[in-house]
């Protein structure tokens, strides 16, 4: 064999080599990247209301990706039983710790009140008058304090309202823990909101009560933000009606009316007439 034939084949295994180590690796770049290792969630098997002993038939699991289970997911059921809902859940929806009441919180409201905080029931059937029967179980409002005046040198000229506070959520209406289907209570059968408050707010709740009127406006529940408030008086109520513009005098249009002609009768030689009598200046031109 010429040495021309030997360099010929020998570049063919060469490059022979190359092409076939490039196509191995297309290949392999053409492959899917290794599944992700699934985690099993536990989810709601159907809706849960709020304040509900959760139990085994309520729930079920889920394969979830690895990096798609949020912290705090509950991967047990067993971890989930016997605990209270402090929120409503969906079916399907993931079961988070925060979610659920400490294990041996007991039922009902006592189990949705955290630590630290307190339950604080307002008596009083007009306590949501200005909001008609609207709030409900987890309803986020403000409290207002009414307080009459103390006399003739009472600066407020009568009386104030004060935004006493914000952003507080509503535990309980009436007996309901949970929000009716109808998401509407009877305000002519209201008689105490429960609110979820922390004991130096107890103190403010109690003693507004024994002093004045609380009244609830209803809020946004997407609004989280505190605003700025002064109270109201009553002088600030009558400042503010002196300051109202009076509206300007409506003249009154008094329609025109066309003068009309008084008829007389006339009897002329047995023969019967009349004759038309304008009053003054009202006579047509030529009459």
């Amino acid at each position: 064999m010429s040495l021309r034939s030997i360099l010929i084949a020998a570049l063919a295994v060469v490059f022979g080599g190359s092409a076939a180590t490039w196509v191995i690796g297309l290949r392999n770049t053409g492959e899917a990247a290794p599944a992700s290792p699934a985690v099993s969630v536990v989810v709601a098997a159907a809706d849960v209301p709020r304040g509900v002993l959760v139990t085994a038939d309520m729930l079920t699991t889920r394969d979830w990706p690895k990096e798609l289970v949020p912290p705090g997911a509950i991967t047990r059921p067993e971890d989930a039983v016997n605990r209270v809902a402090l929120n409503p859940l969906v079916k399907d929806e993931e079961l988070l710790d925060g979610k659920l009441a400490p294990l041996g919180a007991g039922r009902g409201l006592a189990a949705l009140v955290p630590d630290g905080m307190r339950a604080f029931t307002i008596q009083t059937p007009n306590v949501a008058s200005g909001v008609a029967g609207f709030i409900l179980p987890g309803s986020k409002v403000d409290v207002l304090l009414t307080v009459s005046g103390g006399g003739g040198n009472d600066p407020t000229g009568g009386g104030s309202t004060t935004t006493l506070l914000q952003n507080v959520e509503i535990l309980a209406v009436d007996q309901l823990i949970v929000a009716p289907s109808v998401n509407k209570v009877d305000p002519n059968l209201l008689r105490s909101v429960t609110l979820l408050v922390t004991p130096d707010q107890c103190a403010m709740l109690s003693l507004g009560m024994n002093k004045g009127t609380l009244q609830l406006s209803l809020r946004s529940p997407q609004d989280t933000r505190f605003a700025a408030t002064q109270p109201t008086t009553m002088a600030d109520l009558r400042l503010y009606q002196d300051k109202t513009p009076t509206p300007p005098p409506v003249e009154k249009v008094v329609e025109k009316t066309e003068p009309q002609a008084f008829q007389i009768r006339t009897l002329r030689g047995g023969q019967e007439g009349a004759i038309k009598v304008w009053p003054a200046g009202a006579a047509p031109k030529g009459q």
